[in-house]
């Protein structure tokens, strides 16, 4: 049996911390194309639909309509432009991140009846978010994040191409 100086495991306290606060704190890491792409990805395998990939082109019209909003009144007001589109508002005090918007999105998906076509939910709810996230044929994607003016919350928005949502259309 080999002996292990108290020096050799000095550094072991400190990779555990080190991992500890990775895990904790929030990055700027969380809100990257790559992150918004996967949490998409993700739902839309569990149905079985294509992947989305980033898109520049939608990525840029996303930017520019985050940050119209956060430098206005921060509101959820789509932009009514050629894509389809989801909209996230987080209070201020947190930093809200890709994850919090795409999960509350997705988490709609139990308001959605495949079966029917039909959205089930209860007032004040939707599944539309849901169904865009998941659309078949919309294979581009393009996110954006930005603080609203005067520290009023976090303003994401993503949008979709082609648009999603197409009445009388199932998703997949």
């Amino acid at each position: 049996m080999e002996v292990v100086s108290p020096s050799k495991l000095a550094w072991i306290p400190l990779a555990f911390a080190v991992a500890a606060a990775a895990a904790v704190a929030p990055c700027a890491a969380q809100n990257t194309a790559q992150d918004f792409v996967n949490l998409h990805n993700s739902p839309r395998a569990d149905v079985g639909v294509v992947i989305v990939t980033w898109n520049a082109t939608v990525a840029a019209y996303a930017q520019n309509y985050a940050t119209q909003r956060a430098a206005g009144d921060c509101r959820l007001v789509h932009s009514g432009g050629p894509y389809g589109e989801n909209l996230f508002w987080g209070s201020a005090g947190y930093a809200w991140a890709a994850s919090d918007a795409v999960g509350s999105w997705v988490a709609e998906k139990q308001y959605y009846n495949h079966a029917t076509n039909t959205c089930s939910a209860p007032p004040g709810k939707s599944c539309g978010h849901y169904t865009q996230v998941v659309w078949r044929a919309s294979t581009a994607l393009g996110c954006a994040r930005a603080v609203c003016s005067n520290n009023a919350g976090v303003f994401i928005v993503c949008n979709y191409s082609p648009r999603g949502n197409i009445v009388g259309q199932s998703p997949y």
